[in-house]
């Protein structure tokens, strides 16, 4: 991959490799806009097959988080960062401060945070070498919680469009991926009666779901083929691809995972099919709520901060009502949600510079 163009095609600001001998760190943060504010990412710890498998994450990650900030109505760019290695393996406490001096060195364009494959114990090591770090033990932690919860209200926003009615009892809704936010999803999609179907690719995750849900357990290939009112992909990106568009049984697609979209096509694709889509990076954008909540004056409030995170199902309701009544898809109606409010920012700026 030509780094300098993948970065001019996405419209990137920067990017910036580290390597530290010493710990083994090797790291890239990609900076994807700092239009309306210091970009915030969470820190991705993956066993990529090599570095270029790793820049395209990090360049599709942080362009997300630009037009996931952005829709949440915070005051903060898009950037994202990803630490090749295994996190089970390779983790130590010294590794992550070496992440921190490597921030610091940014001076403040990127503050970082947990994501999949490190934890809010992880940023703590961060922290001793750099203030550009949230979501921290003690303030707003694991932005897991915050997550489900904004996807679960952005699902009874997907049952109010389509059947007029956003009760969970008795809908069928099959979960994939069994981690931290798939789990608090699903707690709350059982408190409400809701029928369970997941998978992961750990057995041990789907046999504690089975036990304490009464969730039926399927296969994580055979999950695309399960009929149900909903289908949540809550794992990596790309869930939603040419192989699995045509197998899909579900009526509504909304979960928490990145990048659900393997291209932006299978939007239309699902459209098509009349599948109904709620946008990732509007859904999902509970934890990036939650931790910028650290942020604001005054510092973290939990009952604010998830205040703000309820108001998901208003944004999702809003991205399916613009694209009935545009005719486009519900992605393209969160883009054009998203860049609303950056062009709003960039028309302020202009205006107060002159």
């Amino acid at each position: 991959m030509k780094t300098l163009a993948a970065m001019q095609a996405d419209g990137h600001e920067q990017v910036v490799f580290f390597h530290d001998p010493a710990t083994g760190l090797r790291a890239i943060v990609a900076i994807h806009s700092t239009r309306l504010g210091p970009a915030l990412g969470g820190c991705r710890m993956w066993p990529y097959r090599d570095e270029h498998e790793a820049l395209y994450d990090v360049l599709r990650l942080s362009k997300a988080m630009t037009y996931k900030n952005a829709a949440m109505g915070l005051s903060l760019g898009g950037g994202k960062s990803v630490i090749i290695g295994d996190p089970r393996k390779d983790k130590t406490p010294a590794l992550f401060e070496a992440f921190g001096r490597c921030l610091e060195r940014l001076g403040g364009a990127y503050i970082t945070a947990e994501d999949v494959g490190t934890s809010p114990e992880d940023m703590l090591s961060v922290q001793r070498m750099t203030t550009h770090v949230a979501g921290l033990p003690g303030k707003s932690g694991d932005p897991s919680p915050a997550t489900a919860f904004g996807v679960y209200n952005g699902i009874k926003a997907c049952l109010q469009h389509l059947y007029g009615d956003d009760s969970l009892t008795g809908r069928r809704v099959a979960v994939q991926g069994l981690g931290a936010v798939g789990w608090h999803l699903c707690e709350h999609l059982h408190r409400e009666g809701a029928r369970l179907i997941v998978t992961d690719i750990f057995p041990d995750k789907v046999q504690r779901a089975v036990a304490e849900f009464g969730a039926e357990a399927v296969e994580p290939g055979a999950v695309y083929d399960v009929e149900c009112d909903v289908f949540s992909p809550c794992a990596l990106g790309g869930a939603i691809n040419d192989d699995t568009v045509p197998r899909l049984r579900a009526r509504i697609v909304a979960g928490s995972a990145n990048n659900q979209l393997a291209e932006a096509r299978h939007a239309q694709a699902l459209q098509e099919r009349g599948i109904l889509y709620a946008p990732d990076f509007i859904i999902n954008g509970g934890g990036v709520i939650n931790v910028a909540a650290e942020l604001a004056p005054g510092g973290y409030d939990r009952e604010r901060a998830y205040r703000h995170v309820a108001t998901i199902r208003e944004k999702v309701a809003r991205a399916l009502a613009m694209a009935e009544e545009r005719g486009i898809t519900t992605h393209e109606a969160a883009l054009l949600m998203a860049e609303e409010r950056l062009e709003r920012r960039e028309a302020s700026v202009t205006v107060a510079s002159h």
